[in-house]
């Protein structure tokens, strides 16, 4: 038979697949360890409040500015570049009915661009489609 049958002393196969509280410690030890490098990594890769998207941002802002019962009155575009966040400059532009207002420094081409089709106001009672540009950057 082999050495390793049923003929083996009862003590030793109680002992079977159990370890030392020393050698359980360090795993969890080390587990431990791995979970908080690969936290520390994961964390590093999401982007931080700085390099989040704020173009989305300031255009709803921007937006909210410049209407006025709904419709974008293009009189207040100078107002909108106080809808920039801290940092950052803007750039905003309004087509409408073959009509252009623009206010902002000239954009640079890293700029990052959103557009919102807006009601444009042109006379009392009346309001044509338009498109409301805002680009932003650094």
């Amino acid at each position: 038979m082999r050495r390793w049958s049923a003929r083996r002393p009862r003590a030793a196969t109680g002992r079977r697949g159990q370890l030392e509280p020393f050698a359980a410690l360090a795993a969890v030890a080390v587990v431990a360890l791995a979970l908080a490098v690969f936290a520390g990594a994961f964390e590093a890769s999401v982007p931080g409040p700085a390099d989040r998207d704020v173009t989305e941002p300031t255009a709803d802002r921007v937006e909210r500015a410049l209407t006025v019962g709904g419709v974008v009155r293009p009189g207040r575009l100078d107002d909108a570049t106080a809808a920039a966040p801290g940092g950052y400059r803007l750039n905003v532009t309004l087509h409408a009915g073959g009509d252009r207002w623009a206010t902002g420094p000239s954009t640079p081409p890293t700029a990052e661009n959103a557009s919102r089709r807006v009601s444009v106001f042109r006379d009392a009672g009346v309001a044509d489609a338009g498109r409301l540009e805002v680009r932003v950057w650094t």
